[in-house]
């Protein structure tokens, strides 16, 4: 019976340790490399820390069917999916940026904009406004009271979800160089499809001053956020190495983005 209480509490503690992991936690540089400095409390650092479901987790669709294509994840972030076919490609990079700027209470920054131009303010919806969509007319419309709840901000998301993209997304960001890739930069190409993943975390080699980076996305149909593998470099893989490729792509598991494809928060 001893002997049974002393497996019971190992296999206890092991899926605690595996379930409570960051992605700083978890995913270690290659040999030689060190993570970037960041700021406490910057997007940088949230996406860092961004917490991991147990290895070995599948990624699920929203409707709880296992994605096929499981060898293009590394880990799965802990972060819900909705009921709801929504939180796809551009989707996942909306969400990891308004959650960062909901839990440092930036409320006034959490705007998107539809695909047809229409600015939905965060603000506004937790005072009790709701959109109204009429083909290509949106409105606000007076509906409820004042309320900041998480409940009532993931109502917002699901919103922006739905009239969102990365055509629109595309045209929010500005054009970073390639090179001076930093921690929340995104690759996207906006369109019907585009797609989109974000740069979650950098580290740089001290000698060669060699620089590599993870990825993470969401994909279609809505599904879990995960950390992409390494396609090219297997060796590195989750990383991947800035100038992995000379033709001026960057290959991840589902997509070839072009290396001028990376663009930025404003």
């Amino acid at each position: 019976m001893t002997n049974r209480i002393l497996l019971i509490f190992l296999l206890f503690f092991c899926k605690t340790l595996l379930s409570g992991q960051t992605i700083a936690e978890r995913i270690m540089p290659p040999e030689g490399y060190v993570r970037t400095e960041v700021t406490a409390n910057s997007f940088a650092s949230y996406l860092r820390q961004l917490p991991l479901q147990p290895e070995g987790s599948k990624v699920l669709l929203y409707n709880g069917e296992a994605k096929r294509n499981q060898l293009a994840a590394y880990a799965v972030v802990d972060l819900d999916i909705g009921k709801r076919d929504l939180q796809q490609c551009a989707d996942a990079v909306i969400r990891l940026r308004a959650e960062y700027l909901y839990g440092q209470k930036q409320y006034a920054a959490i705007h998107f904009n539809f695909t047809n131009g229409f600015n939905a303010e965060y603000t506004k919806w937790a005072k009790g406004n709701r959109i109204r969509v009429n083909g290509n007319t949106v409105s606000w419309y007076p509906s409820k009271g004042e309320d900041y709840s998480y409940k009532t901000f993931r109502s917002y998301l699901d919103m922006v979800f739905s009239y969102a993209g990365t055509a629109s997304l595309s045209r929010e960001l500005a054009p970073v160089n390639y090179q001076d890739m930093k921690i929340g930069d995104v690759f996207i190409q906006g369109g019907h499809p585009g797609h989109a993943v974000i740069v979650v975390d950098i580290a740089v080699h001290p000698k060669t001053k060699k620089k590599v980076f993870l990825l993470a996305q969401s994909y279609m149909p809505a599904q879990h956020i995960h950390i992409l593998t390494n396609p090219v470099n297997w060796k590195k893989s989750p990383w991947y190495e800035l100038g992995d490729s000379d033709d001026g792509k960057v290959y991840t598991p589902e997509w070839v983005f072009n290396k001028k494809d990376l663009k930025q928060f404003k």
